[in-house]
């Protein structure tokens, strides 16, 4: 299933994210309303870094990936980056209640769901050894204005990897590029 994902210089897959919104006109305990999001709205004219990751919950993601990104934003907004946002093949909600959890406030949760995105990058691999069915490989990206300027993929890519690589999509090795 997987392919070859797309490259440096290349724009971003042109998709809609699925994201909610607060809205207490909603009511309830889950005063929310979907809201439709396109790539066009988060990177035109705008120098943005993504990371994906394979999930919400999981240990990686939620041990080191996703609180690097929130302990150095700072750092990120310091070099002229306008927004960090975190993507994975999960719904709106699990994104929020993930975030919730980890204490995530600065950088934005991006749900790609129906995996438009993943698939539109290349990025989507099978995880079924380990239950997941479809993800994201990991990876980091430095976009502008919607075109790929630096891609960090992990090593390895590939269906059912056996093992969890986490190398090069950090947030130590994205401050290191934008420095240099």
């Amino acid at each position: 299933m997987s392919q070859q994902p797309i490259s440096e210089g290349s724009p971003v897959p042109d998709v809609m994210f699925k994201t909610r919104v607060r809205d207490e006109s909603v009511g309830g305990e889950n005063p929310y309303r979907w809201q439709d999001v396109s790539t066009s709205e988060i990177f035109t004219g705008k120098k943005v870094v993504l990371f994906g990751l394979p999930g919400a919950f999981t240990p990686t993601c939620s041990s080191t990936h996703a609180p690097g990104f929130e302990k150095r934003y700072d750092e990120f907004k310091a070099l002229g980056v306008d927004e960090v946002y975190c993507l994975s093949v999960n719904d709106a909600f699990v994104m929020k209640q993930w975030a919730d959890k980890l204490g995530i406030t600065k950088v934005k949760m991006l749900p790609d769901g129906n995996a438009a995105f993943t698939r539109g990058m290349g990025m989507l691999v099978k995880k079924e050894n380990l239950g997941f069915g479809e993800r994201s490989w990991r990876y980091s990206m430095l976009v502008e204005d919607g075109i790929i300027k630096k891609l960090f993929s992990e090593p390895g890519f590939s269906d059912d990897c056996p093992t969890d690589p986490f190398e090069v999509s950090d947030a130590d090795t994205m401050l290191v590029y934008l420095q240099s």
